[in-house]
């Protein structure tokens, strides 16, 4: 391990010694380097911000889309993400969620989608932690994507207020 991560530092220090300096960082890269990485990763991170700085793990936390967030978003937006879901993954990403996370994806489905979505879940029986996480990752992803589409908007913490 060693081995390798000096030679990842030497080729790397090589590559980010260009001849124009420019400063780079903030909250926002620190979120956006967050987001993308797997749940796990996404957790330890924070947890370490939590003990070294509580103030900038705050913010960290409130500009991050987490996927229980997902009771945030209005019911056009959840549609939009439910019809570009797999039954299988939102199965697997539902497993051990709130029940309101739990109702705000079934409030969006109909009732008989909504039924058969959480048999599934039910039939599923014990499933690896990282497995949901996995599953849960891959919605995140989908919400992202639509974002980014702009066809939804995600509100984060320090966002304004709209009117409709």
């Amino acid at each position: 391990m060693r081995t390798v991560e000096a030679v990842l530092e030497r080729k790397l220090s090589s590559m980010l010694q260009p001849a124009e300096v420019s400063r780079v960082g903030g909250v926002d890269p620190l979120v956006d380097i967050i987001n993308r990485s797997d749940r796990p990763t996404e957790r330890q991170i924070v947890e370490g911000l939590e003990g070294l700085d509580p103030a900038l793990a705050d913010e960290v936390r409130s500009r991050m889309f987490m996927f229980e967030d997902i009771v945030g978003l209005d019911d056009r937006s959840v549609q939009q993400v439910l019809r570009q879901v797999d039954t299988a993954e939102l199965a697997l990403a539902l497993k051990g969620v709130s029940e309101s996370v739990r109702t705000k994806i079934t409030a969006n489905l109909s009732e008989r989608a909504a039924e058969n979505l959480l048999e599934e879940v039910e039939l599923l029986g014990a499933v690896r932690l990282a497995q949901v996480e996995e599953a849960q990752q891959a919605v995140i992803r989908t919400i992202r994507q639509l974002e980014e589409q702009g066809q939804i908007m995600v509100r984060r913490g320090n966002d304004d207020e709209f009117v409709l």
